[in-house]
């Protein structure tokens, strides 16, 4: 898929031409659309992943892109982006924390401590050191925005998916504290709250949860889609333009908030 030549779009989101932006989990999934969506809109995107074919594709669709190899819990791989990017780019305007796993299905009791660990390391301890290493680029640069991506997991009690709930309710308490902190440095902090968003992440948690209680596919689809007030699954494209919306000028004046992109999920 070609990314639209910026020239042929309407400036529908003024402010965001020439932003420079890093993001975490940027080559596939919600993190491709985010990266695609913002480089279409004349932002400078710096993205890091860990799929060498993910970070392939990113570079044809993107050319211009800063595209780096990196693992989210490695501090040592996330530093040396921030300062490739800051190096590349001369500095930093946002950064969008989008890095997270499924991470395990099952009963508290069965869920191994390891799996645990690396479910929130990556989801939430992952956001904190991508926003240790950008926040010092983005002050400098007289402020910005961050965005968090969290999940209807971080609003509502998920059972058998606990260690993922857990990370997303902490993403929604590192935002509420970042904001306030960072607020008076012109930086505002929000999360997004996907819901069910299409794809194999998707595909293979209803996967492990039918298996889990014994039913099929389809049907565990539509006991989660039943659960959804407007009974659909949302796109990463949906949750890509609320990002694009927050970093432009429209978004100047919200911070601290957790918005659902989520058709009204009611309860997991």
């Amino acid at each position: 898929m070609n990314v639209p030549q910026t020239s042929l779009l309407p400036d529908l989101l003024p402010g965001l031409k020439g932003q420079r932006v890093a993001i975490s989990a940027g080559a596939g999934g919600i993190g491709l659309a985010i990266s695609k969506l913002l480089y279409a809109h004349g932002c400078r995107v710096a993205l890091f992943d860990v799929s060498d074919s993910a970070l392939d594709t990113a570079r044809h669709d993107m050319p211009d892109a800063l595209v780096a190899k990196a693992d989210v819990s490695s501090e040592a791989e996330v530093e040396a982006f921030f300062t490739s990017a800051g190096h590349n780019f001369g500095g930093l305007d946002a950064l969008i924390n989008n890095a997270g796993i499924a991470g395990p299905t099952g009963g508290v009791e069965d869920i191994s401590p390891s799996d645990w660990r690396r479910c929130v390391e990556i989801g939430l301890t992952g956001q904190f050191l991508c926003t240790h290493y950008a926040v010092p680029a983005i002050k400098a640069a007289g402020g910005g925005a961050i965005v968090n991506m969290s999940s209807a997991a971080g609003r509502h009690g998920y059972a058998y998916r606990t260690p993922y709930s857990a990370a997303k309710f902490g993403v929604i308490g590192f935002t509420q504290s970042l904001a306030k902190e960072l607020g008076p440095h012109n930086i505002r902090v929000n999360a997004i709250l996907p819901g069910i968003v299409a794809g194999a992440r998707m595909e293979g948690v209803i996967k492990d949860r039918a298996a889990q209680v014994g039913i099929e596919y389809a049907e565990m689809e539509t006991r989660y889609l039943e659960r959804v007030s407007m009974r659909r699954m949302v796109t990463p494209e949906d949750v890509a333009e609320t990002v694009a919306f927050l970093l432009s000028n429209g978004g100047r004046n919200i911070s601290g908030q957790s918005i659902g992109v989520d058709g009204n999920v009611e309860t997991l």
